[in-house]
């Protein structure tokens, strides 16, 4: 294919995808907007007011910033692992693969999709947030450094369950059983600092506490790990799952009859 047509299809998916939830916002946008301000309202400040400071902020600044890349992230997964297992339930992702477009295209047409939403939906999420607390704005480039590499890692995340996924019920089992303990446990609600050095140990082994921290940093301008350190990992984990990926739509793994 031509550098072109490459674009037209790239362009084909990416607006598929975008008019796909955005088509049925009420049910994609609306949701994790209502969930995360009673977020702000119960843990920000109900709870948030017994607590008092925590790393120097009011509660609710603290977790203002995990919140919203909390949001960010079971977005962007939900979005890609419904959708690609939306399009292989339906056989017509079989008509992608068959086609010239290069595997590449689809994949990053299927993520920047999920991108797409977890922006949407980190938007909405800091505008609500704003009702509730003050945000100032440490480091632009970090947030929308960090912002970016979270999504594309989770898009791809969710581009790996779908492929993989055997039914609607598959699709639900990883963010059941594993990202929703990781977000909870990776520093959304609390500092990692109050833990037991034996905890702090074990929390670090949770990627998502570095994503928090970082855009917590970008936010606020504090972390309890080193952003450097954590920007490599991020870009590490999302070119080791981009390959992954892009060698499982070459390879037609559960993808062709």
């Amino acid at each position: 294919m031509s550098p072109m047509e490459q674009w037209i299809s790239f362009s084909t998916i990416l607006r598929k995808e975008i008019r796909r939830f955005m088509r049925i916002w009420v049910q994609t946008l609306l949701p994790p907007a209502i969930t995360m301000a009673l977020y702000f309202v119960i843990f920000g400040q109900l709870i948030g007011s017994r607590i008092g400071e925590m790393g120097g902020f009011t509660y609710m600044q603290f977790v203002v910033p995990g919140l919203i890349m909390m949001s960010v992230l079971t977005n962007s997964y939900s979005n890609v692992v419904s959708s690609f297992y939306g399009a292989k339930f339906q056989h017509s992702v079989e008509e992608l693969l068959v086609s010239p477009t290069p595997n590449y295209v689809i994949l990053v047409g299927y993520v920047l999709g999920g991108v797409a939403r977890g922006l949407a939906v980190g938007f909405i999420v800091t505008l609500l947030s704003l009702f509730f607390t003050q945000l100032a704005i440490h480091n632009l480039a970090v947030i929308i450094a960090i912002v970016a590499l979270t999504s594309i890692v989770f898009s791809l995340a969710g581009f790996i369950n779908a492929v993989f996924a055997n039914s609607f019920d598959d699709i639900s089992i990883v963010p059941t059983f594993v990202l929703t303990p990781l977000t909870y446990l990776g520093g959304v609600f609390y500092s990692i600092n109050l833990l037991p050095e034996f905890w702090q140990g074990v929390s670090k082994l949770n990627p998502i506490l570095y994503m928090v921290n970082v855009f917590r940093y970008g936010v606020l301008g504090v972390s309890d790990i080193d952003v450097v350190s954590a920007f490599i990992g991020v870009t590490v984990f999302v070119v080791v799952l981009f390959i992954y990926c892009l060698h499982l739509l070459n390879a037609g793994t559960r993808l062709r009859a």
